[in-house]
């Protein structure tokens, strides 16, 4: 029987960027944007603020482009400061590589295992789906989900009674399947 597990993010990511003010590397984004027109030009950037003096540093999303360019929805969604659009933009790899940045998703996600029926099978058939794009070693999952420690999954692995499509010792941020057998 397949199981499925989920891994949701719980809230946005840590930004990864310098801070001009302190120098420090860390960035809370809170879902807030600033949209400013220039006669028929637009700009627009996601707010960030420093985790240690608060500064706040803009994170361009487009700049001088012409209005009727920008989708009207979008447009809505950053006026509205939409938390959601906030997690898609800081997600796009193209906003990433304009404001060079990372994304630190240390305690921003949880892993959904539906319940613990699937502890006592002797083979456990498991897809693990992604809500969003978050970077996350399969072996630290395998062990939170079974509730095991990341030695004996490591363990199992080398062993040949964990198989999977994927590699399993880097990161992965899309859906993949795994077989325990104990």
């Amino acid at each position: 029987m397949l199981t499925i597990w989920v891994v949701m993010p719980t809230c946005l990511p840590t930004v990864v960027r310098r801070c001009h003010a302190c120098a420090s590397e860390r960035f809370r984004a809170n879902g807030r944007f600033r949209v400013n027109a220039n006669h028929k030009l637009l700009d627009a950037w996601v707010l960030v603020l420093c985790a240690s003096c608060g500064d706040t540093a803009k994170l361009t999303v487009f700049e001088r482009t012409n209005v009727r360019s920008v989708r009207p929805d979008l447009l809505d969604r950053m006026h509205d400061n939409d938390p959601s659009l906030a997690a898609e933009l800081l997600q796009d790899p193209v906003v990433q590589r304009r404001n060079r940045f990372a994304l630190d998703w240390t305690g921003a996600w949880r892993l959904d295992t539906g319940g613990t029926d699937h502890l006592d099978r002797e083979v456990i058939d498991v897809s693990v789906g992604f809500a969003a794009r978050i970077p996350v070693r399969p072996v630290r999952l395998i062990a939170d989900g079974c509730g095991l420690p990341r030695a004996e999954v490591e363990r199992l692995v080398a062993q040949g009674r964990l198989i999977s499509a994927v590699r399993l010792s880097g990161k992965v941020s899309s859906d993949f399947s795994f077989m325990l057998k104990r």
